[in-house]
């Protein structure tokens, strides 16, 4: 029996997206990680922050073992994982009935499986990590911080998209509107946060009489 065999077929896939990911970080493809990270860093901060995340959805996360790494490192464990459950699943199912399950059955399976023990899997994983690595931050903790206007131009009612960094260094990119109502935040501008109503922050120039002393 070999992964090429159609009843392993999700196997190979799920083998050949887990060696896709170790080539994207080989070739530096940086931005596409560092996009990622942003993802989880800003979904474990709206859970913090104020989306107060029920008991099953607590309990659930715990046990798959999501926001305890980052998530590439949780998704390519879960990829390991699920590949070696299944092989290795229809090699013995195989061997003691004299045929393996279908690939979308034993697929299933398997990864019902592999998700809680990925989830145990990731938690020694997670204290090798640096912690600033996995630490996720609340969104308010972004006021008070410079953020460059990427593209267009913000106004009262149009918020322009920019990139502000947190503690930790890691960039995120977050909706700013003036807090002047009358100005305008112009492409590469930099700027300083300086509140926040839900996901939209409001920025000022730092000649903006706010800021003086």
């Amino acid at each position: 029996m070999t992964l090429l065999e159609p009843h392993n077929l999700p196997f190979a896939i799920a083998l050949t997206a887990l060696f896709g990911i170790g080539l994207l970080q080989i070739i530096g493809a940086g931005d596409f990680f560092e996009g990622a990270g942003d993802i989880e860093i800003d979904l474990d901060a709206d859970v913090a922050d104020g989306l107060e995340a029920s008991g099953f959805a607590d309990g659930a996360m715990s046990i798959l073992g999501l926001g305890r790494v980052p998530f590439l490192i949780w998704l390519s464990s879960l990829l390991f994982v699920f590949t070696v459950i299944g092989v290795v699943g229809q090699a013995l199912i195989d061997g003691s009935t004299g045929s393996p399950l279908s690939a979308g059955l034993a697929a299933i399976l398997a990864g019902t499986a592999s998700l809680p023990l990925n989830g145990i899997l990731v938690r020694p994983i997670e204290k090798l990590l640096p912690k600033d690595e996995t630490a996720a931050v609340g969104l308010q903790s972004l006021v008070r911080r410079d953020a460059i206007i990427q593209t267009g131009t913000s106004r009262q009612g149009s918020p322009a998209r920019a990139k502000v960094k947190d503690a930790f260094g890691h960039p995120h990119f977050v909706m700013v509107e003036p807090h002047d109502a009358h100005a305008e935040l112009t492409e590469g501008e930099t700027v300083l946060l300086v509140r926040r109503e839900g996901e939209l922050f409001f920025g000022v120039r730092y000649e903006n009489p706010l800021l003086k002393p």
